[in-house]
């Protein structure tokens, strides 16, 4: 396994394995790694011959400094199980080799970028765009994995590769959840033991919604989701949708579209948890 920190050191090294023939899979992460990402590198490294992971916390997909200051590292541990994981490449680089310049570039994603979380974090969807456009130039993946926890961005980047018409395969990875039900996630590195019991809470409610299909409209569902889980202490939601699953818009009944979801964003404490469910 190597370690890259440049651009050019990258695409030497990549360009070498291409010149034998060789595919090449990519794992865009901003590190703090568990079982989830594990998954997209499992994924990536049965189906390429080579697998690079990077390891860069985007300062321009925060819209809170705050929460960019606190977003966890975990260098050594990230490393440690990306060599037990089998990776070829980690690439780590800094804000400047990835942002030399600004980038003042501005995606138009339609409505696709306006609802959900991009009601509540303003240029959130924007800066991810940019990284990834950026990473993809870098490494030119064949095949690129992420996760369906972050089922937003997942729409956001499959629409992005769609514009800039890129060369690769955009796959998606099955939410990997705790023991609990709690979907994967850095930032659950920042929960206590109380905090990770009341969190829970809110896959069981999703889930426990599913089954209510048959006899209550999406509103009616919405409205129960929302006020079960704000009854519990410590928990509060700050949205809950149940939409279509290709336009992230609101649906107002069962019959309206064949791929309906469920997304929500739940603070416990100071920090914001985000999921999703199918029904149908």
């Amino acid at each position: 396994m190597e370690i890259i920190k440049t651009v050019a050191e990258l695409k030497d090294r990549l360009n070498d394995y291409r010149k034998g023939g060789k595919s090449v899979g990519f794992v865009p992460t901003m590190g703090a790694l568990h079982k989830g990402h594990g998954e997209l590198v499992n994924y990536s490294v049965k189906e390429n011959d080579i697998t690079v992971v990077s390891i860069f916390v985007n300062p321009t997909q925060f819209n809170n400094s705050n929460d960019l200051n606190l977003y966890p590292r975990t260098p050594e541990r990230d490393y440690d199980l990306l060599e037990a994981l089998r990776t070829d490449i980690i690439f780590t680089p800094s804000v400047n080799e990835i942002y030399p310049v600004p980038d003042k570039r501005v995606f138009d994603f339609g409505r696709l970028d306006k609802v959900l979380e991009g009601e509540y974090r303003a240029g959130h969807f924007n800066g991810v765009a940019q990284v990834v456009s950026k990473l993809f130039s870098f490494v030119m993946p064949d095949k690129a994995y992420f996760g369906e926890k972050d089922f937003q961005q997942l729409a956001i980047i499959r629409q992005m590769v769609k514009q800039l018409d890129l060369k690769v395969e955009i796959i998606g990875i099955p939410i990997v959840r705790e023991e609990s039900g709690l979907a994967m996630s850095s930032r659950n590195q920042r929960l206590t033991e109380d905090e990770k019991v009341t969190v829970s809470a809110i896959y069981r409610v999703l889930k426990e919604s599913t089954y209510m299909i048959n006899e209550y409209s999406p509103e009616i569902i919405t409205n129960r989701v929302v006020g079960e889980l704000n009854s519990i202490p410590g928990l509060h939601v700050e949205y809950f949708s149940i939409v279509n699953g290709d336009s992230l818009e609101t649906v107002s009944t069962w019959d309206s579209t064949e791929s309906i979801f469920g997304c929500i964003a739940v603070y416990c404490g100071e920090v914001r948890l985000i999921d999703n469910i199918r029904y149908k």
